[in-house]
């Protein structure tokens, strides 16, 4: 186990950790405006129409994928019934499909920014850097799963690379898991904790707002018209005759009697 070895998979990964919360939190406060997809709809829907949902869609799956293979131990699925052969094979088979569906969708919205004038303007240097790490990881999970778990004798990253992950929240990383891990994974690994330390300067910190969503769950019924009746605002009072009070009912204050 070298040095490299102990920075990589030691320190870097509470180096991204603080990057992203951090840099969150202080977007969020200070660039709550900012917080958006900056949505390019508006110049071109057609390709976007497509090309968002299959990314998008492709994207949960996969993510739910990394969920199950990274957070769960081997032991829960062999408890709950399933086998190494099936869990291989759903792996593979789900995980490639999502993984080709993800990076169908980001190819055709990178054609769609690049081919369109209006959307291109509008790209900024975060997000060519943001398209090129994600790529890069998109292309990087597809190579660990089909080469090196579907052409070739594969490899039980569950017995090392998950829980190294694991270890990393319980605040000790066992760095020597990976230390004889494929190169292919270790590609992949610290491209996903370049794209997570990239998360909150781009585009991607929408995602986070997913959360905010969970509000609307618990929140109270809106109240267009309230039926307290307060002290009104210095400017705002009724127009009238001065002491008297309105009608019940009506701002219009009642008007005096004619002089005979």
């Amino acid at each position: 186990m070298s040095t490299w070895d102990v920075l990589l998979w030691g320190a870097a990964p509470y180096a991204t950790i603080a990057i992203l919360v951090v840099s969150s939190i202080w977007r969020f406060r200070y660039d709550r405006f900012g917080w958006t997809t900056r949505s390019s709809q508006l110049l071109e829907s057609r390709l976007l129409r497509f090309a968002s949902p299959l990314f998008h869609f492709g994207l949960l799956v996969v993510i739910v994928g990394h969920v199950v293979g990274l957070l769960v131990p081997e032991s829960w699925t062999s408890a709950l019934g399933v086998s190494e052969l099936l869990y291989h094979v759903v792996a593979v088979g789900l995980g490639a499909l999502a993984g080709i569906c993800t990076l169908v969708g980001v190819a055709l919205l990178i054609y769609r920014r690049r081919r369109n004038g209006p959307v291109f303007s509008a790209t900024t240097v975060n997000d060519k850097a943001m398209y090129l790490v994600l790529v890069g990881a998109i292309v990087l999970g597809l190579l660990t799963t089909v080469l090196a778990n579907g052409i070739t004798e594969g490899y039980d990253y569950r017995a090392t690379v998950s829980p190294w992950f694991r270890s990393i929240f319980v605040l000790q990383p066992d760095v020597a898991l990976m230390v004889d891990v494929p190169w292919s994974f270790k590609a992949h690994i610290l491209v996903g904790l370049l794209l997570f330390a990239l998360f909150p300067f781009t585009r991607l910190v929408h995602a986070f707002s997913g959360f905010a969503a969970m509000r609307y769950l618990f929140r109270p019924y809106v109240v267009y018209r309230s039926r307290a009746v307060g002290r009104s605002r210095r400017g705002w009072e009724p127009v009238g005759i001065p002491g008297q009070r309105p009608t019940s009912g009506k701002h219009d204050a009642p008007h005096p009697p004619r002089r005979p």
